[in-house]
């Protein structure tokens, strides 16, 4: 198993990119959380894959949702505009990320608020559910890491959905990285190898592979030490968890359907759907049906 895992998530952003809002939220330990806010109506946060990304790709998909309510991206802390002055287990843990969302959505003075969380932000919008139970109306979990740590059980689904070329060219750079090299060449090199797993469609490739030359790694590695010391499990509480859930992943995703189907299980009024000719990132493979099935979900 690779040392770090990353569950990256982005979106191309086609066009001028404009918010509608912008601002700061403030969090209980005194740093600040940046904002961005679409549209108006339901409001649904959006949170972005990682863990250690920032939101700016998800600017398209906050946009394309907005057509029908509010839709707010955020900053994770450490990432982006939502500064620390220091990173460690002090500052990062699932508890306080999920604290932050919280202080978010008192700033913005929002009763209750939908949830989409990809990626990585799949988890931690299921810990949140966890720890802010009548804070959510509707849940959305798009190609969720899982309710659970069954990701760090499961077959490396990137590795199945590579070539030997593309393996042998990760494992290179990934020995490279792990050595010293974090130069742009060897992060873009090695993104080049991976992309192919995360979407069907090959043409997203090389924007997939600048994608993952990003990332703060301190943060990711903080946050997948902290979920392994708690021993991540969200199922016992999930299991009184009544709204509704929305579980939409890729039938080739790098998340393997069984987590999906975990998910399912746990959730008592819970719907999955699968995507055909889909991998890690609906809204690229399978645009249309994607926001179809999710802007439906949201409305019923």
């Amino acid at each position: 198993m690779m040392k770090k895992i990353f569950l990256f998530a982005f979106l191309l952003v086609a066009g001028i990119t404009f918010a509608q809002t912008t601002g700061y939220a403030v969090n209980t330990d005194g740093s600040k959380t940046y904002y961005k806010t679409f549209g108006k109506g339901e409001p649904l946060l959006i949170i972005n894959g990682g863990p250690g990304m920032n939101s700016n790709g998800f600017e398209d998909m906050a946009k394309v949702l907005a057509e029908t309510q509010q839709t707010i991206i955020y900053d994770q802390r450490g990432t982006g505009k939502s500064k620390l002055s220091k990173l460690d287990a002090k500052t990062i843990s699932m508890k306080i990320m999920a604290d932050d969302i919280e202080s978010l959505r008192k700033h913005l003075k929002i009763k209750k608020w939908n949830i989409l969380g990809h990626s990585f932000g799949g988890m931690l919008g299921s810990y949140y559910a966890t720890v802010y139970p009548n804070s959510i109306n509707k849940l959305v979990l798009s190609s969720s890491g899982g309710v659970d740590l069954t990701l760090l059980k499961s077959p490396n689904l990137i590795e199945r959905n590579l070539s030997k070329v593309e393996k042998d060219s990760m494992d290179y750079w990934n020995d490279k990285i792990e050595k010293g090299d974090t130069s742009h060449v060897a992060r873009l090199a090695r993104g080049r190898a991976m992309a192919p797993a995360y979407v069907y469609d090959q043409k997203y490739v090389p924007i997939i592979a600048e994608r993952l030359t990003q990332g703060n790694s301190t943060i990711n590695g903080l946050l997948w030490s902290d979920m392994q010391q708690m021993n991540f499990d969200c199922k016992a509480k999930l299991k009184s968890f009544k709204n509704p859930v929305l579980i939409i992943q890729g039938k080739e995703d790098i998340i393997s359907n069984e987590i999906g189907e975990l998910a399912q299980k746990t959730f008592p009024n819970s719907k999955l759907i699968l995507l055909d000719h889909s991998k890690h990132y609906g809204w690229l493979d399978a645009r249309e049906k994607y926001f179809g099935d999710i802007n439906s979900f949201l409305k019923s």
